[in-house]
C-alpha cells in the first residue's frame, strides 16, 4: 500500500464574484489540468451579511456540472427549467448545466454563511446533455463515525455508506470533521484525482502542517492520511474523481473543448438561442 505524498498546496485567496459577493477563490483557471476534472472552487466563510447577500443574479452555465454544499446559511435557488428550491445548513445541490442553463444563487442573511460551490467538468460526448437539477438533502448523505472523525458521504461511497451517484462523472466528495489531534485515513482509488480542502481550522498532512482555505493536491497511491494540530478541531473536504485529459476551453461561465466551440456558446447567447431544455 502506497501513501499518497503531497503534489501541489494552494492557499484560497480573496475575490469578489458574483453581484458583489466576497468569497474565497481556491482554484481556477490556472489550475485545470492539475486537478482534472475539478474546475473550480470557491469557499464562503462570512459572518457579515453584506459579504454576499448580493447573491448571484440569473446567469448562464454551459459544460459543468456545478456543486454547492453548504455547513450554515441558507442559499436560494431558482432556474430556467423552473426548479425552485432552498439549500439549508448541512444540505447540497447537483446541478448539471449540460447543454445550458440559466440560474441564480441568492444567500440569505444568516449567523455565518460556510460553504463551498465546485465546478465539475463533463466530458466531451455528454457537454451537451440534457441539464438537471438534484437536491441533495440531509437524509441523502451518508454518515460514518470513526475513531473520532465524522464523515458525511455527499457521494461516492465509504465503508458502508454511500452518497448520490453522479450521472456523469462518479466523483467522491466528502465532509469529514476531526477532533483536536484526531487523524483519518482514506483509501483512493489509484486513477483518481484526489484533493482535500481545509474548510476551517488547520491540519497536518504527511507531517507538514496545513493552514485553512488550502487545497491539498496528492500524486499518486492508494490512501492518504490527515491529522488535526493538537490545538483546533478539523473540518475539511474530501474531493476525488478520474481525470478527463480532454483540452479545456474555459470562458466565463461556460466550459467547452475548442475555442470554436465556446464562442458558438456565446454566439448563441446573443442571439437566444443557447437553452436547449426547458
Amino acid at each position: 500500500m502506497q501513501k499518497r505524498e503531497i503534489n501541489k498546496m494552494i492557499r484560497g485567496q480573496r475575490a469578489t464574484d458574483g453581484a458583489g459577493v466576497r468569497l474565497v477563490r481556491v482554484l481556477g483557471h490556472k489550475d485545470v489540468y492539475d486537478f482534472d476534472p475539478f474546475l473550480m472552487l470557491d469557499s464562503f466563510d462570512s459572518t457579515n451579511p453584506s459579504d454576499y447577500t448580493a447573491g448571484f443574479p440569473m446567469h448562464p452555465h454551459r459544460g459543468i456540472e456545478t456543486i454547492t454544499y453548504l455547513i450554515s446559511g441558507k442559499i436560494e435557488h431558482e432556474d430556467s427549467m423552473g426548479n425552485k428550491d432552498t439549500i439549508n445548513p448541512g444540505e447540497s445541490q447537483w446541478m448539471t448545466a449540460g447543454s445550458g442553463i440559466m440560474h441564480q444563487e441568492m444567500p440569505k442573511a444568516a449567523d455565518r454563511m460556510l460553504g463551498f460551490q465546485l465546478w465539475l467538468n463533463l466530458p466531451r460526448e455528454e457537454k451537451m446533455a440534457e441539464p438537471a437539477y438534484l437536491a441533495i438533502t440531509r437524509d441523502m448523505i451518508g454518515k460514518v463515525n470513526k475513531d473520532g472523525a465524522e464523515v458525511r458521504v455527499l457521494s461516492g461511497s465509504f465503508e458502508e455508506k454511500i452518497g448520490v451517484a453522479p450521472h456523469h462523472i462518479p466523483a467522491s466528495i466528502y465532509d469529514i470533521s476531526l477532533a483536536k489531534g484526531g487523524r483519518i485515513q482514506i483509501p483512493t482509488k489509484s486513477d483518481e484525482t484526489v484533493f482535500v480542502f481545509l474548510i476551517e481550522g488547520d491540519g497536518v498532512i504527511n507531517e507538514e502542517t496545513v493552514l485553512s482555505k488550502t487545497a491539498v493536491l496528492f500524486g499518486e497511491g492508494d490512501y492518504i492520511t490527515v491529522s488535526a494540530s493538537e490545538e483546533t478541531e478539523l473540518r475539511f473536504v474530501y474531493f476525488a474523481g478520474k481525470p478527463l485529459h480532454e483540452p479545456i476551453a474555459w470562458g466565463g461561465p461556460i466550459v467547452m473543448n475548442t475555442q470554436a466551440e465556446l464562442q458558438h456558446a456565446f454566439d448563441e447567447l446573443n442571439k437566444g438561442t443557447f437553452i436547449k431544455h426547458k
